[in-house]
């Protein structure tokens, strides 16, 4: 932290604006994460001092109050002890998560739906802005696809977990005859990078497409061919942008995001050189689903990779995931099987 500090105070840091900015991140959060520490270490100590108090003067309301303070305590532990698994080079960055329905047309469109909006509850309860980036509506109902863009202090690091086949069970809201459904759909993790990070990308070998922004219409409709998509032959690699009204940014951030895909498949290639011997490694990929949803006849979220369960589908479904992220967290790091707490 001092020599943090010191780099800092140098007069001529800002000389170079973005190492200026990447040492005040730096320090920030060293200064959060040191003023966590010792909050922990305080509140356990009151707790230790009002347990001794109730206890000397026969007062168990005291005790117990002060009981509650310890595990609070335990859960904040737990909660930063999961925090330090996210040592990858992109953890800390910001990401884009795309969700794609599978077969099955309007029902799979629709749980689609239901998982962007999962997705968002759960970066608004953790406080990060979600924009999104690219949405294709459904026929009837839901919608074909949809990259979310979120922002936030290790949002790459606790969603890269989430990329997989993630699959439903109910009822049918759009069948007459009220009959159980099984829905698929895939969610892809990418994380942001920025510009010291090489990517080189042939143009040749990418195709750019245009076309007009969907929308609800009204005077805002976007009447140009604004929205912009570029499909990476070598790779099959696809994104796309229409959070403009300019083509021209559009194009840009499409080429950004097309950086980021084709960089977290490096990552993921030594990753999984790296966890090869691990019993507990999947394939990302259709029929190899990490997580079952299923909603009738009875009620069960379940994690195909860890375990974890919950019995409350609708809080997951409301953004409930930490559990799930981070025994998928732990079990990267640690392999095997692991327990975690619900912490949120």
């Amino acid at each position: 932290m001092l020599e943090l500090n010191a780099l800092v105070e140098d007069p001529t840091l800002w000389n170079d604006p973005e190492n200026a900015q990447k040492l005040m991140r730096e320090r920030t959060e060293l200064e959060d994460s040191l003023n966590a520490i010792a909050r922990l270490e305080q509140d356990l100590t009151d707790a230790i001092d009002l347990i001794e108090m109730g206890e000397a003067e026969g007062d168990a309301s005291i005790v117990a109050e002060a009981e509650e303070g310890v595990r609070a305590v335990q859960v904040e532990a737990a909660r930063r002890q999961i925090e330090t698994l996210l040592a990858g080079e992109a953890d800390q960055n910001d990401t884009y998560l795309e969700v794609h329905s599978g077969a099955g047309g309007t029902e799979s469109q629709d749980w689609t739906r239901m998982l962007m909006r999962m997705y968002t509850r759960w970066a608004e309860r953790r406080k990060f802005k979600v924009e999104v980036m690219d949405v294709a509506d459904g026929e009837e109902a839901g919608i074909k696809g949809a990259t979310l863009l979120i922002k936030g202090h290790n949002a790459y690091g606790w969603l890269k977990t989430e990329s997989g086949v993630h699959r439903l069970v109910r009822i049918s809201p759009f069948d007459s005859n009220a009959r159980r459904h099984t829905s698929f759909a895939s969610v892809n993790v990418y994380p942001v990078i920025d510009d010291r990070i090489q990517i080189d990308i042939k143009e040749s070998d990418c195709r750019i497409d245009t076309f007009r922004s969907s929308g609800a219409g009204g005077q805002h409709v976007n009447t140009t061919d604004s929205a912009v998509r570029i499909t990476h032959i070598p790779s099959g690699i696809v994104v796309g942008c229409q959070q403009e009204r300019s083509q021209h940014k559009n194009r840009a951030t499409a080429w950004n995001m097309l950086r980021a895909r084709l960089y977290e498949a490096e990552l993921k290639k030594r990753e999984d050189k790296a966890m090869a011997d691990q019993a507990a490694k999947t394939d990302v990929g259709w029929g190899h689903q990490i997580r079952s949803y299923v909603l009738q006849p009875y009620q069960l979220v379940k994690d195909l990779r860890t375990g974890v369960t919950s019995t409350s589908p609708d809080d997951v479904l409301d953004g409930a995931l930490n559990p799930y992220m981070e025994a998928a967290l732990a079990q990267r790091v640690y392999g095997g099987d692991v327990e975690v707490e619900d912490l949120d």
